[in-house]
């Protein structure tokens, strides 16, 4: 089975409430582009993340979130100086915390700086056709034969209604694989 292969970059998913801390009381996150999942998009708003170490501008995907998050590779970490754990999406318990800063103000998250760990995002249908469950752990292979090509381990399938089919790697996990925008990789189980 193929999948689409993303490079998903650093970036931030904020709560209603801290993006109108960040940005004023009328702030609204607006359209830059579309993203694969439906729904998602990158948006013009950005914010600074400061760590102890460091700061990073980092661009804010949208719709708001219940929660907000950082999401970075673990290069973006070290210059950071946050020990950002890899977790899944919304896994945020016992994470580190940072600063962020807007054109109005600053919000301190006391948890919420993740790598993400790779993964698979499919619909109910792709993940029938793909012969794969939600949670389930697959392998991908990427790239071309005698160049930089990777399998990656340990992805995990991400099954929902709302979703449609695409592999997203951080940057870090990109660039080893000396992969140059959107890829096709294969399913190994």
């Amino acid at each position: 089975m193929k999948v689409m292969v993303e490079t998903s970059a650093r970036h931030v998913h904020v709560s209603e409430a801290d993006l109108k801390t960040l940005f004023g009381a009328d702030a609204k996150l607006t359209v830059k582009k579309e993203l694969s999942q439906p729904g998602q998009y990158a948006s013009n708003e950005k914010v600074e993340v400061i760590g102890p170490k460091g700061s990073l501008v980092m661009s804010i995907l949208g719709p708001t979130r219940p929660e907000t998050q950082v999401e970075v590779a673990l290069t973006d970490a070290r210059k950071l100086g946050i020990a950002a754990p890899i977790r899944e999406s919304g896994d945020l318990e016992g994470t580190p915390g940072c600063t962020l800063k807007g054109p109005a103000g600053e919000v301190v998250i006391e948890k919420g700086v993740i790598a993400a760990k790779r993964h698979i995002h499919f619909n109910v249908e792709e993940a029938a056709a793909a012969g794969v469950e939600d949670k389930q752990i697959v392998s991908v292979k990427v790239g071309k034969e005698g160049e930089r090509s990777v399998i990656f381990g340990d992805v995990v399938v991400r099954v929902s209604p709302k979703y449609a089919a695409a592999m997203h790697i951080d940057t870090d996990e990109s660039n080893a694989a000396a992969l140059g925008g959107t890829v096709e990789g294969e399913i190994l189980k």
